[in-house]
């Protein structure tokens, strides 16, 4: 019973099973360094055959765990370090997840982003445009989260709570022209957006004038 009670206790990785441990038993056990080294090779070898789904595993982890079975005893010139035994079985850090609710689920939290860098925008004009473009994505997740009751002031009153009333849209305007449908998008850019637009339209434009100039000459 005790035989028994000892062996278990020596399984040190289980899925290795009770003889590849023993292996490992005796070669760390072996006085001759070069010898040891050489057994250690052939007990990876061994593992790989045995277990054919470990030869898909990277070598270092088969390494790693051979110098685990030897409790960490294993002293050979192997192709990878032996690995620190405070790691072993030492938990991995926590994963930072965002802090802090979001106010409405349906939107996400990058609709809270959004109007954080929209209350950032100095010029009211291109603020304005934030607005309309962040109205317009709000409406299109609340028509998917609720088709039955919904106006263009549920998305500016969530605006306004999202922001805390540091953005603002006069409400008739957006019922009226319809700001917030997505078919109307295109009529709003950012103005340094626009503004590029029109300076390669006007290139372009350049460009063709002077090629029909010098086909003129050419003609002539």
């Amino acid at each position: 019973m005790e035989q028994q009670d000892s062996e278990k206790q020596q399984l040190i990785l289980k899925e290795y099973g009770k003889n590849i441990q023993q292996l490992v038993n005796h070669i760390t056990g072996i006085e001759d360094r070069e010898k040891r080294t050489q057994s250690a090779y052939t007990v990876i070898e061994i593992i790989k055959q045995l277990f054919p789904a470990m030869k898909q595993e990277n070598d270092q982890k088969l390494w790693d765990d051979i110098y685990i079975m030897s409790d960490f005893k294993l002293d050979v010139d192997g192709p990878f370090p032996m690995p620190e035994k405070e790691l072993l079985g030492k938990k991995p850090l926590p994963v930072g997840y965002p802090k802090g609710e979001v106010k409405f689920k349906h939107y996400g939290r990058n609709i809270e982003k959004l109007i954080e860098k929209a209350i950032e925008i100095e010029n009211d004009e291109e603020q304005e445009n934030a607005i309309i473009y962040i109205g317009q994505l709000m409406r299109s997740f609340h028509s998917t989260w609720n088709r039955d009751n919904f106006d263009d002031g549920i998305i500016l009153d969530d605006i306004k709570t999202l922001s805390k009333g540091r953005l603002h849209i006069d409400l008739e305007k957006v019922r009226e022209n319809a700001l917030f449908e997505s078919n109307t998008r295109r009529d709003f850019k950012i103005p340094h957006i626009e503004e590029e637009h029109q300076k390669k339209k006007h290139q372009n434009h350049g460009g063709g004038k002077k090629h029909r100039n010098s086909g003129h000459k050419k003609r002539r």
